[in-house]
């Protein structure tokens, strides 16, 4: 039997889908009555559900008018649950290019301060550490092709640097991080080929400035990192 909260989940994902993906283009009017009878749940359901999308910035509640979806530019782009929405979305690529640009503007940040902080200690369980032992677990997942145990270092390499450079920002930042590296387990595309050993020595590289205490070379490191990340999937976007 369905629950309450599955219903809940269930025309919450539908309606949050079919928005990133254009079905409900900005403008129009979500009637709860029609969503309601599609889907088979009360009209509370679906209000419950149209207020998450409001706190979202997906849709707006206009006196005369109804719930009315709103733009992009007034969606939570940084919010998990609107990054695991778009990377299953025609705007796949254009949301990896947007957040490995803003990365690129944090990671090399949280790298160097990483490495002034906690650089130099060999205490195991550091930040330098974590981010070395999450670098060489990526080596290890890519020689046994491995890719998801490859992914699941590659979260921990990234949270472990931006929760350790002790920026409360950068901390929140890395959910938002750990959300767009998970939109990549539904792309066909992203085999362990994609996964590359090439991919988990830069990691290394960055992990091995921090441990050496470095931050210049940490950052150059994180840098070197995003850029060819980003430069890639420009590549392998679609010509518009």
């Amino acid at each position: 039997m369905t629950t309450a909260r599955g219903l809940h989940a269930h025309v919450l994902e539908t309606l949050g889908q079919r928005i990133v993906d254009g079905v409900l283009p900005a403008g129009t009017v979500v009637r709860p009555e029609l969503v309601a009878s599609e889907s088979g749940v009360s009209r509370s359901v679906v209000r419950e559900a149209l207020r998450v999308l409001q706190s979202l910035g997906l849709v707006e509640p206009r006196q005369r008018v109804g719930t009315q979806v709103l733009p992009v530019s007034s969606w939570e782009l940084l919010a998990p649950t609107v990054i695991r929405w778009r990377g299953a979305s025609p705007a796949y690529f254009v949301q990896q290019r947007e957040l490995l640009e803003l990365r690129l503007g944090v990671e090399p940040v949280a790298a160097a301060l990483v490495a002034g902080n906690a650089g130099a200690s060999d205490d195991s369980g550091s930040p330098g550490q974590a981010l070395l032992l999450a670098a060489r677990d990526m080596l290890d997942a890519w020689g046994r092709e491995d890719s998801r145990a490859y992914l699941e270092a590659d979260v921990r390499f990234h949270r472990a640097l931006l929760t350790g450079s002790g920026n409360a920002v950068f901390t929140h930042f890395a959910g938002t991080v750990k959300a767009l590296l998970r939109t990549r387990t539904s792309e066909s595309r992203d085999t362990i080929s994609r996964w590359t050993r090439d991919a988990a020595v830069r990691h290394e590289a960055v992990a091995l400035a921090v441990v050496a205490g470095d931050a210049a070379a940490a950052g150059e490191a994180a840098t070197a990192l995003l850029r060819v990340t980003r430069d890639e999937f420009i590549a392998e976007a679609p010509s518009a």
